[in-house]
């Protein structure tokens, strides 16, 4: 019987593949909301109410690993960005 090793990540990067396209992607998506997560973190007790706290409950402590579990929970998602020719065609008044 083979033994299965409980790798040092949870969530697995498997599962988190699974929800987006590519690993780029998912390096990207999950350092943006880090950042998000940690300057939260940062202005804690100050008021500023301008971010947006975490959306698990986690025993992580690493904004990473927080972020890693937002993915993983479909509370972040990746959206493409629109089209430069869709926003030159908004930007641009009707004659």
């Amino acid at each position: 019987m083979a033994q299965v090793h409980d790798s040092m990540m949870n969530p697995h990067i498997e599962d988190l593949m699974s929800k987006v396209d590519s690993k780029f992607k998912l390096v990207t998506l999950a350092a943006l909301r880090a950042r998000q997560i940690n300057s939260y973190f940062g202005h804690l007790g100050e008021g500023l109410g301008a971010s947006i706290p975490p959306q698990v409950t986690s025993v992580a402590r690493k904004p990473l690993s927080i972020a890693f579990e937002e993915i993983a929970a479909d509370k972040i998602t990746a959206e493409p960005l629109p089209d430069e020719t869709e926003t030159d065609a908004e930007a641009a008044p009707a004659e």
